[in-house]
């Protein structure tokens, strides 16, 4: 393999690993650079996830994704070695960038993904306006259509008029059971 020519200072790198192996090769990594006394040119390594919200059985959760699947982020100093120790870490792939050379991420995107990844809670997005037509995913009035009346953005609630033996009755949902027609 030719020399690295890359310059000698800390970077964020893009590993492209297996799918649902994020968190092993990031475990695996850690104990191989302690392991070969890598730690003065691999700093850190990073899965991105932030927390979203789902409705699991007509319930809220708030559950932790990850931003890039199938990525790993390794802030390093790309030499022989520590190309080497990460390259052959298992479940790696190669890291992302022309050929065998790594591309260092941005700055600013960087700095972008760890705002993203330290929102604590996630917030409500309802994309919904009064008198919006929906159709209802979730819960016992499952594909029912409604006509939005009322939007409770703090709670994440929707009342939606949904047409029953002929007049309209009032449902209160949550904003993620409906999506626009």
């Amino acid at each position: 393999m030719a020399k690295q020519q890359l310059s000698q200072e800390k970077n964020w790198y893009v590993l492209h690993t297996y799918s649902g192996y994020e968190d092993a090769v990031a475990k695996n990594l850690k104990q191989r650079i302690e392991s070969l006394s890598m730690e003065d040119k691999i700093f850190n390594v990073l899965v991105p996830k932030e927390k979203k919200i789902k409705i699991k059985g007509g319930k809220r959760k708030v559950v932790e994704e990850k931003i890039y699947p199938g990525y790993v982020l390794v802030e390093m100093i790309v030499t022989d070695d520590s190309w080497y120790v990460v390259r052959n870490t298992p479940n790696v792939t190669g890291f992302v960038g022309a050929g065998t050379v790594p591309i260092p991420v941005s700055l600013p995107e960087i700095e972008t993904l760890k705002k993203r990844i330290g929102v604590e809670t996630p917030q409500f997005k309802i994309d919904f306006k009064v008198d919006d037509m929906v159709k209802i995913v979730d819960g016992p009035f499952k594909d029912f259509d409604g006509r939005v009346s009322e939007i409770d953005e703090e709670r994440g609630k929707v009342k939606v008029l949904v047409n029953m033996f002929g007049r309209d009755t009032p449902v209160e949902l949550d904003s993620l059971q409906i999506k626009k027609l």
